[in-house]
């Protein structure tokens, strides 16, 4: 129930379900919350499944609860302010799955635009 928890708190919850908009956390049995995508980490997520799974244990952060509904709204990356970078295995992983995708950063985007460019032109070059 919604008025177990507290605004501002951190609580351990489990991932029940992922949509393209956020992650459905479960904190007890009968009570159950939403990472929305953009609460995932600091930065572009693309695909929640880089970064947390169905059935993983997360520390989530209460953001807001509605009173009239009850709906829970949570964060993963804000979980991470009392626990520090070392703590939180949350952000070791987003940060480990960021380095194997993405080794030079946005170099890689500079690097690779005129190539994009030019394959992009020659596909409409085709159709016309």
């Amino acid at each position: 129930m919604a008025q177990n928890y507290n605004i501002g708190k951190v609580y351990t919850g489990k991932v029940t379900g992922i949509q393209t908009y956020g992650a459905f956390i479960s904190l007890d049995h009968q009570t159950q919350g939403l990472v929305h995508i953009s609460e995932i980490i600091n930065g572009y997520v693309r695909d929640i499944r880089d970064y947390i799974s169905v059935g993983q244990t997360v520390n989530v952060r209460v953001l807001s609860i509605d009173e009239m509904t009850g709906k829970i709204s949570l964060s993963l990356k804000g979980a991470s302010l009392d626990q520090g970078i070392n703590g939180d295995e949350n952000l070791k992983h987003a940060a480990r799955l960021l380095r194997e995708l993405k080794p030079d950063g946005f170099s890689t985007l500079h690097k690779k635009l005129n190539e994009w460019i030019h394959v992009e032109m020659k596909k409409e070059n085709m159709t016309n």
